[in-house]
């Protein structure tokens, strides 16, 4: 699956820049820093703009293509920002079988964001993951740490109301 780049403009602080900043001296004559720099960037910024693999490879002096290709290979890393009620939906196949597509889908609808994407404000993301081992519940979300199972796109509606501001 290809990793969305996100639409919300690249808000980063000075103080996010600083840390990034000192993370990369730490890491600069180690072999293979490109992976735990990543890891590092992405825990101060919650996520790997473009803006924050360019100071990485600048800082790290190596490709931006390198950085790009690492943030891009490995699922632990997102290339937008995740919303304060982060949505995943199961797409695995007990989960596709009954159903998880179209709980996707109204997800999309009633969110205005496609998977990978994150609402303008801020609030929700929306991501479609592999099997999250709650077979025996599918369809299954989450959102955050709560669980969501048997469910049906009539249902998300309702979900979604309890946690809107």
């Amino acid at each position: 699956m290809l990793k969305k780049i996100s639409s919300i403009p690249f808000a980063g602080t000075p103080e996010q820049e600083a840390e990034l900043k000192k993370v990369i001296a730490k890491h600069i004559d180690d072999p293979g820093a490109v992976m735990p720099v990543l890891q590092e960037a992405q825990g101060i910024y919650g996520y790997l703009p473009i803006e924050v693999q360019t100071m990485i490879a600048e800082g790290l002096n190596v490709p931006l293509e390198e950085v790009y290709g690492v943030s891009t290979f490995y699922s632990q890393f997102a290339l937008s920002p995740k919303g304060k009620y982060n949505i995943s939906v199961c797409m695995g196949t007990a989960c596709y079988v009954k159903g998880s597509g179209d709980v996707l889908n109204k997800l999309s609808e009633e969110l205005g964001i496609e998977a990978e994407e994150c609402t303008l404000d801020g609030q929700f993301s929306l991501t479609a993951c592999r099997c999250i081992g709650a077979c025996g519940l599918a369809p299954v979300i989450t959102i955050n740490d709560d669980v969501y199972g048997r469910l049906t796109a009539d249902m998300i509606p309702d979900i979604l109301a309890k946690y809107k501001d």
